[in-house]
């Protein structure tokens, strides 16, 4: 092989003229006999036995010509790849350059690379930030939700009534016969949730343990097409009532729940991790407002493959939501009637802008200068085993440590972004609608931040941070309750 011409074009790309010498092409045209022998006929052999000097003889040297070439390619190409240094970004097109004859051939090979990034203004930058504030309700709030993880349901004789939850069995009858989808045994009902039907739980309620009970009930006209409007009967029976058994708000919950021995010292912990969560969050708003202006202040000719591989990479991450849901994505396709190139064109626009975010924290990076020691990969790598409650040596099979590198220095090119920028009170903004399900799975990522304090229990997906959640005070270590205590645990 050998690189006769390379020639940067418009669009990022490259022009490589290739020569495939006959050395190497007699070498293909062997393999190409081997490969395709068994699919010639010639009289007096057995398929696949004929020598390659017969079928020539009988068809001409052009007979594996097209397999040759075929075979020839992709190493020529990728060893012209490599000679000239080209960091390619997407598949070439490629033409013959001439004839092929036994002496070789030569074609040319046209393929995207990565552009040529002149930054524009990346330090000094303004960009608003939000003002961190906690409210008397915002820990009423963060309690409310702790005093819901400690409530716990108690069986009662008495009727149900909203609020409560009856646990029945149930079966749907359309014109005195049981139709799909419209039975089950031993459900938990909480009445007032609106899980059901309309009107189902209104129903319910007034049951006590051991009522059966005929409810009529009408589905809605948008309901699915063989019930949307029918009058159906659900024959239900009751087997027990529960009532939530809600705790004391008090200095023993405090204690239950926490490491604290007072009610006001658990609010004071609860109103702390509030504010620091919220100026973490601010803080990632600030840095994105940053980066999205330095992204669009760069100047790059940007080819077209990059932003249709990142374009059917946000398709295809939107395809493993859907599957996440429990929704066969062409299931979602059909009952959406939406198209797969649909979904690619509409992915275009936040792709372009996913590239151009990724184009500007590279340059960022090669303008400062800036690199990842293996000691920084080493407590990275740490970090990530602390947070996710893995193995080291288990992180370390599953995340490569090019990727750990990559991470840490667009982390470190968004530091000098923010370090040197001014942070402005933001204009208030009128309500943003919500998006289509597809439409925000195409929201482009942010770069890669600092890791967060463990919060799962579970990794991430790869490459993904782990959903902002309610950090759990410390449980405080607590002597053995009385036998009275632990037998009603046991009866939970």
């Amino acid at each position: 092989m050998s690189v006769k011409s390379c020639e940067k074009i418009e669009k990022s790309q490259v022009a490589l003229t290739i020569e495939v010498e006959a050395a190497e092409f007699e070498a293909a045209m062997e393999k190409a006999y081997r490969k395709t022998r068994g699919k010639i006929n010639v009289p007096g052999f057995r398929p696949g036995k004929a020598p390659r000097k017969i079928i020539e003889g009988m068809y001409g040297a052009e007979v594996f010509f097209d397999e040759a070439i075929n075979i020839a390619f992709p190493d020529a190409y990728e060893a012209a790849v490599k000679e000239k240094e080209l960091q390619v970004v997407g598949y070439p097109s490629v033409e013959l350059v001439g004839e092929c004859t036994r002496q070789g051939f030569t074609f040319k090979a046209v393929a995207p690379v990565y552009p040529e990034v002149t930054l524009g203004q990346y330090k000094g930058l303004t960009a608003p930030k939000e003002e961190v504030q906690v409210t008397a309700e915002d820990v009423d709030r963060r309690l409310q939700t702790l005093t819901d993880r400690n409530t716990r349901l108690v069986s009662v004789e008495r009727e149900a009534k909203e609020g409560d939850t009856a646990v029945i069995d149930f079966e749907g009858f359309l014109d005195g016969k049981p139709f799909d989808g419209g039975k089950g045994t031993n459900h938990s009902l909480e009445l007032g949730s609106h899980s059901f039907v309309p009107g189902f739980e209104e129903q319910v309620a007034g049951m006590k343990a051991g009522d059966e009970k005929d409810i009529d009930i009408t589905f809605p006209e948008d309901y699915h097409a063989e019930l949307a409007g029918k009058a159906v009967v659900f024959k239900v029976k009751c087997h027990e009532v529960k009532e939530k058994e809600v705790p004391a708000l008090d200095d023993e919950f405090a204690k239950d729940v926490s490491e604290f021995d007072t009610l006001d010292e658990l609010k004071a912990d609860l109103e702390k991790q509030i504010k620091e969560e919220r100026e973490k969050d601010a803080q990632r708003g600030f840095e994105d407002a940053l980066m999205e202006q330095v992204a669009e202040g760069i100047t790059a000719e940007i080819p077209d493959a990059m932003v249709e591989g990142q374009a059917r990479q946000f398709v295809e991450n939107f395809r493993t939501q859907i599957a996440q849901q429990g929704i066969p994505y062409d299931q979602y396709l059909q009952m959406t009637g939406i198209q797969e190139s649909k979904l690619l064109e509409d992915a275009k626009e936040p792709a372009l802008r996913q590239v151009k975010m990724d184009l500007a924290v590279m340059a960022v990076i090669k303008a400062e200068g800036i690199e990842a020691s293996d000691e920084d990969v080493e407590e990275e790598y740490k970090k990530l085993a602390d947070q996710f409650g893995m193995d080291l040596e288990m992180v370390k099979k599953y995340v490569q440590a090019d990727q750990v590198k990559d991470q840490i220095c667009s982390r470190r090119a968004i530091d000098v972004v923010a370090e040197s920028a001014t942070a402005v009170k933001p204009e208030e903004k009128p309500a943003e609608e919500e998006k289509p399900a597809e439409e925000a799975a195409f929201e482009e990522k942010k770069p890669a931040r600092k890791p967060r304090k463990k919060k799962t229990e579970e990794p991430a997906a790869e490459g993904a941070e782990p959903a902002a959640e309610e950090k759990k005070p410390a449980r405080k270590p607590r002597k053995k309750k009385t036998e009275e205590t632990e037998e009603q645990k046991d009866a939970e």
